[in-house]
């Protein structure tokens, strides 16, 4: 097999990881047609170059009555390195905040907070500002998810 082929296996085997974690590595094997050792292998190739980082379950979030997602927009007028690493371990450990970026253009920060209703993210946003220096918070509240998912675009990267 050479190496084009090769990338595309392993391409169908991430695919295939992506929609269910669960699967055997037996069935990975036959869906992608291979044999069980080399598909082990592959696998295992992927996970020590980091590609795979971990399997998880996906959670119903609406099933555990936390149906409101809420993206928060944060300014500051700290830019340096020592506040950014409070900030981040400050942020990071609020187990509200699911998502986490640091932002170009007009907002320095963008988080993805997912809670119970509006009075946990008043809570939230009230804990937030009071440990936290910022200079604005601007909240956008889902009205509806279209779509979510995990699933990274492969087929992009195989554009190249």
């Amino acid at each position: 097999m050479d190496k084009k082929d090769g990338a595309s296996k392993d391409r169908e085997i991430m695919d295939l990881l992506q929609q269910d974690s669960s699967l055997s590595v037996g069935d990975i094997a036959r869906k992608v047609g291979l044999s069980v050792t080399p598909c082990w292998r592959r696998i295992q190739k992927l996970e020590e170059a980091g590609i795979i980082r971990g399997r998880v379950a996906l959670l119903d979030k609406d099933k555990l009555g936390l149906g409101m997602t809420v993206f928060v927009a944060l300014k500051t007028d700290q830019h340096n390195a020592e506040w950014l690493e409070e900030f981040a371990q400050k942020i990071s450990s609020y187990p509200e905040v699911v998502e986490f970026y640091r932002m170009s253009g007009e907002v320095d920060y963008l988080l993805r907070v997912v809670g119970k209703d509006m009075a946990a993210y008043d809570r939230f946003y009230k804990r937030l500002i009071s440990e936290v220096s910022l200079t604005d918070v601007s909240s956008s509240f889902a009205m509806e998810e279209i779509k979510y998912t995990t699933a990274l675009p492969l087929e992009a990267r195989s554009e190249r």
